[in-house]
Protein backbone atom coordinates (compact mmCIF):
# COMPACT_ATOMS: atom_id res chain seq x y z
CA UNK A 1 0.00 0.00 0.00
CA UNK A 2 2.89 2.25 0.61
CA UNK A 3 4.72 1.36 -2.28
CA UNK A 4 1.17 2.68 -4.23
CA UNK A 5 1.01 5.81 -2.50
CA UNK A 6 4.47 6.39 -3.29
CA UNK A 7 3.88 5.85 -6.86
CA UNK A 8 0.43 8.06 -6.84
CA UNK A 9 2.62 10.69 -5.09
CA UNK A 10 5.61 10.54 -8.23
CA UNK A 11 2.95 10.77 -10.95
CA UNK A 12 1.32 13.67 -9.23
CA UNK A 13 4.51 15.49 -8.94
CA UNK A 14 5.05 14.71 -12.80
CA UNK A 15 1.65 15.84 -13.86
CA UNK A 16 2.33 19.28 -11.48
CA UNK A 17 5.88 19.98 -12.93
CA UNK A 18 4.41 19.62 -16.36
CA UNK A 19 1.70 21.86 -15.40
CA UNK A 20 4.05 24.43 -14.10
CA UNK A 21 6.15 24.05 -17.23
CA UNK A 22 3.50 24.85 -19.27
CA UNK A 23 1.94 27.69 -17.53
CA UNK A 24 5.88 29.08 -17.64
CA UNK A 25 5.91 29.01 -21.13
CA UNK A 26 2.73 30.49 -21.67
CA UNK A 27 3.53 33.64 -19.10
CA UNK A 28 6.97 33.99 -21.23
CA UNK A 29 5.86 34.01 -24.35
CA UNK A 30 2.68 36.51 -23.36
CA UNK A 31 5.29 38.54 -22.02
CA UNK A 32 7.39 38.90 -24.85
CA UNK A 33 4.41 39.40 -27.61
CA UNK A 34 3.31 42.99 -25.72
CA UNK A 35 4.27 45.88 -28.16
CA UNK A 36 5.33 48.69 -25.75
CA UNK A 37 2.32 51.54 -24.56
CA UNK A 38 2.73 54.11 -26.98
CA UNK A 39 1.64 56.92 -24.57
CA UNK A 40 0.34 58.98 -27.34
CA UNK A 41 -2.19 56.98 -28.48
CA UNK A 42 -3.82 57.02 -24.71
CA UNK A 43 -2.96 60.67 -23.70
CA UNK A 44 -2.74 62.69 -26.98
CA UNK A 45 -1.42 66.47 -26.52
CA UNK A 46 -4.63 68.62 -27.73
CA UNK A 47 -5.05 72.28 -28.54
CA UNK A 48 -8.38 73.85 -28.83
CA UNK A 49 -8.53 77.50 -29.94
CA UNK A 50 -11.14 79.31 -29.16
CA UNK A 51 -11.63 82.53 -31.65
CA UNK A 52 -13.32 85.67 -30.46
CA UNK A 53 -13.74 89.40 -31.93
CA UNK A 54 -12.83 92.56 -30.68
CA UNK A 55 -16.33 92.33 -28.28
CA UNK A 56 -15.52 88.54 -27.04
CA UNK A 57 -17.92 87.13 -29.25
CA UNK A 58 -16.86 83.71 -30.65
CA UNK A 59 -16.07 83.62 -34.11
CA UNK A 60 -17.78 81.06 -36.74
CA UNK A 61 -16.29 79.99 -39.50
CA UNK A 62 -12.62 81.84 -38.99
CA UNK A 63 -9.40 79.54 -40.62
CA UNK A 64 -7.23 78.77 -38.01
CA UNK A 65 -3.63 77.45 -38.64
CA UNK A 66 -1.03 76.42 -36.46
CA UNK A 67 3.02 76.95 -37.13
CA UNK A 68 5.35 75.39 -35.82
CA UNK A 69 8.01 78.29 -36.55
CA UNK A 70 8.30 82.23 -36.24
CA UNK A 71 9.72 82.07 -39.86
CA UNK A 72 6.30 79.63 -41.68
CA UNK A 73 3.95 81.81 -39.94
CA UNK A 74 5.46 85.22 -41.34
CA UNK A 75 5.60 83.94 -44.55
CA UNK A 76 2.10 81.88 -44.20
CA UNK A 77 3.94 78.74 -45.54
CA UNK A 78 3.93 74.98 -43.99
CA UNK A 79 1.60 75.05 -41.44
CA UNK A 80 1.68 72.33 -38.96
CA UNK A 81 -2.39 71.82 -39.38
CA UNK A 82 -5.86 73.89 -40.26
CA UNK A 83 -9.52 73.48 -38.62
CA UNK A 84 -12.37 76.13 -39.02
CA UNK A 85 -13.91 77.42 -36.16
CA UNK A 86 -17.45 75.90 -35.16
CA UNK A 87 -20.61 77.63 -33.80
CA UNK A 88 -18.81 77.96 -30.66
CA UNK A 89 -15.70 79.86 -32.05
CA UNK A 90 -13.71 76.83 -31.49
CA UNK A 91 -11.28 74.17 -33.15
CA UNK A 92 -9.74 71.74 -31.92
CA UNK A 93 -6.40 70.09 -33.26
CA UNK A 94 -5.74 66.39 -32.09
CA UNK A 95 -3.43 64.99 -34.70
CA UNK A 96 0.02 66.20 -35.07
CA UNK A 97 0.33 68.26 -32.24
CA UNK A 98 3.42 68.18 -30.27
CA UNK A 99 4.19 69.59 -26.56
CA UNK A 100 5.49 72.69 -27.82
CA UNK A 101 4.71 76.70 -28.45
CA UNK A 102 2.93 77.35 -31.48
CA UNK A 103 2.18 80.29 -33.49
CA UNK A 104 -1.58 80.64 -34.69
CA UNK A 105 -3.04 82.64 -37.55
CA UNK A 106 -7.07 83.26 -37.92
CA UNK A 107 -8.29 84.53 -40.03
CA UNK A 108 -12.29 85.38 -41.35
CA UNK A 109 -12.93 87.89 -44.24
CA UNK A 110 -10.84 91.02 -43.81
CA UNK A 111 -10.42 90.16 -39.95
CA UNK A 112 -7.07 88.59 -38.42
CA UNK A 113 -5.17 88.37 -35.02
CA UNK A 114 -2.17 90.30 -36.38
CA UNK A 115 -0.01 91.30 -32.89
CA UNK A 116 -3.19 89.79 -30.73
CA UNK A 117 -1.41 86.59 -29.28
CA UNK A 118 -0.36 84.99 -32.00
CA UNK A 119 1.92 82.72 -29.85
CA UNK A 120 1.13 79.83 -27.32
CA UNK A 121 2.79 78.96 -24.50
CA UNK A 122 4.59 75.23 -24.01
CA UNK A 123 1.55 72.98 -24.52
CA UNK A 124 0.87 70.34 -21.70
CA UNK A 125 1.78 66.78 -23.01
CA UNK A 126 -1.37 64.63 -22.93
CA UNK A 127 -3.71 67.02 -21.74
CA UNK A 128 -6.38 69.57 -23.98
CA UNK A 129 -4.62 72.49 -24.02
CA UNK A 130 -6.62 75.82 -24.36
CA UNK A 131 -6.00 79.49 -25.89
CA UNK A 132 -8.33 82.01 -27.26
CA UNK A 133 -6.88 84.64 -29.48
CA UNK A 134 -9.25 87.67 -31.07
CA UNK A 135 -9.33 88.41 -34.07
CA UNK A 136 -10.23 92.45 -35.50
Amino acid sequence: MAAKAYLLNLELMKIMKYILFLVSAILLVGLFSFKPINHDQLLPTKLRITVIDGLGNPTEGATVRIYDNEEDYRSGENPVTEGTTDSKGRVTFKEEIKPVSYFIQATKDDMNNDGEGVKTAPLDEGKLNKVNTVIE
